[in-house]
Order: structure tokens, then C-alpha cells, then sequence
């Protein structure tokens, strides 16, 4: 499911009257995938914190019924070593929703059998207050685990017809003493299973509020992505533009500094780009930059930066460049856009649209700045044209590092 249709998905549940807990069917998968680990997380803990609660009542089974205590105590032995506690191993492991709700619900059921089989088991006196306890299984079942509604449900259900089966025919219970203790669990159960659908209501509506404010937030980051990939951007060629191309100049000089490494820049200008204007129009020159850009990024190393500064002038910064490195790349920048072949007619009937460019190179050191970088590679660019263009130049930065040595 797309973000878009699950937005949509999302608000059209929030917006819902229905009191029907289970989401639309791509909805609800999300639902469980999400929640699946730290549900089956929670139901395990509390299970393993209800199993010695539930064996407090074998202080209630000695005091009653001593004479069959070892009975009772096997019984329940069983009931937890196992029933209870292979599923929970399974529960923790990962099992289907389906399956998870069944097996913790059928817990419930099968603690209520056993505290069934030992009120029928046990003929002692007053033994029939256990049945004023039985409300605490559905009080485990609906609010403490607390299981899904519709299996909540179906479990008490299940338990109050089994607690009917034994406590009806129980003997030694007073039908007035039956009365009360049947009214108060059927109230117990009305209740918990009211408490335990809120309780699942909003579970699910805090998950989709979550989940509604996350995909919010990935649309937030990705037009703050998009708005940030704009501004570096220049729109016509769709290559890097002078801000980002400052930016990075200032961090990669820095890192080559402390990397002991050289930085090259060339400052490429088209030549006679007002000629080529003039004569085929600006939506032509358009075009002209565009190509342009596309063979100098193609004729670039993937860590190359390639900006266009202004107008026609682009700038190219490499990392870890060498002298010899940064006059190959140069020419082979050069040649790329000379392989164009798109015509100047503007400038004559045989021009076709060249470049010129200035290179430098220099490692970054006391008394040096990036800005001395760009001012040789600009200047190179610049003895390039009036050595007839359609040229590279190399700058020769052993005066800078002359100069800077002498004033240090």
C-alpha cells in the first residue's frame, strides 16, 4: 500500500462511527505486522507474572481441602508446565494474530476448567467460595492480558458455560449463595469486556494517529528533501549551482587539508556563447547549456563536482587531483563538448560550439584559501581564450606558493 492510498485508508477510519474494531483488510495487516512483536511481547509477560498469582490459591487449596491438596497441586502443575507455558514459548516465537489470540484465550478457558474441577473435587465445607473467585479469570482474560475483543468474547463465554456446568449441580453451594456469586460474575464479565473493547479501541485509534503523524512527517522530509535538492540545483541544466558549489568547495579544501591532498578546479566558459545567442535565439542557447552540461558531467569522475556558476560559465571541483590528473581531465572536458559538433553560425559558417578552460590545482596550506584556487583557475581560464580559445590552460601555481611563502 502506497503512503497515499494508506493516508487516505487512515483518515477514512478516524472519520468512522462504526463501532466495529477490525480495520479495512491492508489496514489491518499493517496493524498486526506493527504490533505483532510487542503484543506478543506484553501477552508473555503477563502471563509469566500471572502464574505465580495463580498459584497463591493453593494456599486457599491447603486450607479447604487439604486432603486432596496433592491432587490439586498436580493438576495445576499441569495446567501451567503443560498447557500454559509451551504456549507462551510459542506466543513469544511468533505465531499468526489468529493463533495468538486462540492460544491465550484458550488459557483462560482452561484455567477456568481447572478451578471448576477442583470446586467439584472438594466437598469440605464453605468450599463453594471459590466460585466468588471465578470472576477473577475473566478479570485476567478481558482487562489484564487483556486478550482481543472478539476472543475476549468468545472466552468468557466458553468460561461461563463451563463455570454453569459444575456450579449449578454443585451440592454444597446454597442456591441463594449460587445467586449472588452467578450475578456477580456475569456483571464481572459485562464490565471487563465493556473496559476491554475501550481498551482495544484505543489501542487502534492511538496507532493510527501515530502512524497518520509518521507518514505526515516522511512527506514533511521529502519536500524538505526535494526544496533542498532545488536550491543546490540549477534549474536549466540540472546540475549543481553556485551555492552548492561554494558550500563544497569550503568543506572538501578543509578535508583536504587534513588529509595532506590537492584539490583541482577548472573554471570552463563557453566560447563565443553571445554570437551563438544572438543569432539562434535564448531557447536555442538554452538547449546549447544544456548539452553542454551533459557532456561535462558525463566526462566527469563520479566525485567530481560540476556547477554551472552564471551564465555560461561552469566550474568542475576535484578531489584529490594532481597537476597531471587535472590537465587530462581538463582537455578531455574540452574535446567532450568539441564531439558536440553543434554548429555557431553566429560566430562563423564553419564554428561549432568550443570551450575554454583554465585549471589549477594547490594543496591546501598556511597562507592559501580556496578563494586562491578559484583566482588561478579563473585566470587560466582566461589566458586559455586569449591564446585563441577552444584550449585548456594550466595555471602555474608555483608563484602563489612563492608569494605565500615569502609573506609567511
Amino acid at each position: 500500500m502506497i503512503d497515499d492510498t494508506l493516508h487516505k485508508a487512515i483518515d477514512a477510519e478516524l472519520g468512522s462511527k462504526r463501532c466495529r474494531l477490525r480495520f479495512a483488510r491492508q489496514l489491518e495487516a499493517r496493524f498486526e505486522e506493527d504490533t505483532q512483536r510487542r503484543r506478543s511481547h506484553m501477552l508473555v509477560v503477563a502471563g509469566m507474572i500471572a502464574i505465580p498469582i495463580y498459584f497463591l490459591f493453593l494456599v486457599n487449596d491447603y486450607s479447604f481441602r487439604a486432603e486432596i491438596f496433592i491432587q490439586i497441586l498436580l493438576l495445576r502443575l499441569a495446567g501451567i508446565f503443560v498447557i500454559s507455558l509451551p504456549i507462551f514459548w510459542l506466543v513469544y516465537r511468533g505465531v499468526s494474530p489468529i493463533m495468538r489470540e486462540a492460544l491465550m484465550a484458550s488459557i483462560i478457558v482452561m484455567t477456568m476448567l481447572i478451578a471448576c474441577l477442583v470446586l467439584s473435587a472438594s466437598t469440605t465445607p464453605f468450599s463453594y467460595f471459590d466460585v466468588f473467585s471465578f470472576g477473577l479469570i475473566l478479570v485476567a482474560g478481558n482487562i489484564f492480558f487483556p486478550l482481543r475483543f472478539s476472543y475476549a468474547c468468545l472466552s468468557s463465554a466458553l468460561s461461563i458455560l463451563i463455570m454453569l456446568t459444575f456450579v449449578l449441580d454443585y451440592e454444597p453451594m446454597p442456591r441463594e449463595a449460587k445467586d449472588l456469586a452467578l450475578l456477580g460474575i456475569f456483571t464481572t464479565t459485562l464490565f471487563t469486556l465493556v473496559t476491554n473493547y475501550r481498551l482495544e479501541r484505543s489501542e487502534r485509534k492511538s496507532y493510527l494517529l501515530v502512524l497518520r503523524e509518521k507518514i505526515r512527517a516522511g512527506y514533511y522530509q521529502k519536500d524538505n528533501q526535494k526544496l533542498s535538492q532545488l536550491s543546490m540545483t540549477d534549474p536549466l541544466t540540472n546540475i549543481a549551482n553556485r551555492r552548492q558549489f561554494d558550500s563544497l568547495l569550503a568543506t572538501r579544501w578543509q578535508e583536504a587539508g587534513e588529509q595532506g591532498a590537492c584539490l583541482g578546479l577548472m573554471v570552463v566558459d563557453i566560447d563565443y556563447f553571445k554570437a551563438y545567442n544572438d543569432y539562434y535565439g535564448h531557447l536555442k542557447g538554452d538547449k546549447c547549456l544544456r548539452k553542454v552540461a551533459a557532456a561535462m558531467q558525463a566526462n566527469s569522475r563520479d566525485t567530481d563536482l560540476v556547477a554551472r556558476f552564471g551564465g555560461e560559465e561552469f566550474v568542475i571541483l576535484m578531489a584529490e587531483a594532481t597537476a597531471a590528473s587535472a590537465r587530462q581531465a581538463a582537455e578531455r572536458i574540452r574535446q567532450s563538448v568539441e564531439a558536440l559538433q553543434i554548429p555557431n553560425v553566429g560566430h562563423s559558417s564553419h564554428s561549432v560550439i568550443t570551450v575554454s578552460v583554465g585549471v589549477a590545482t594547490l594543496c591546501p596550506s598556511d597562507g592559501l584559501t580556496s578563494a586562491d584556487l578559484f583566482a588561478h583557475a579563473d585566470a587560466a581560464m582566461y589566458i586559455a581564450k586569449q591564446q585563441g580559445r577552444n584550449r585548456s590552460w594550466v595555471a602555474d601555481t608555483d608563484v602563489l606558493l612563492s608569494s605565500a611563502n615569502a609573506i609567511n
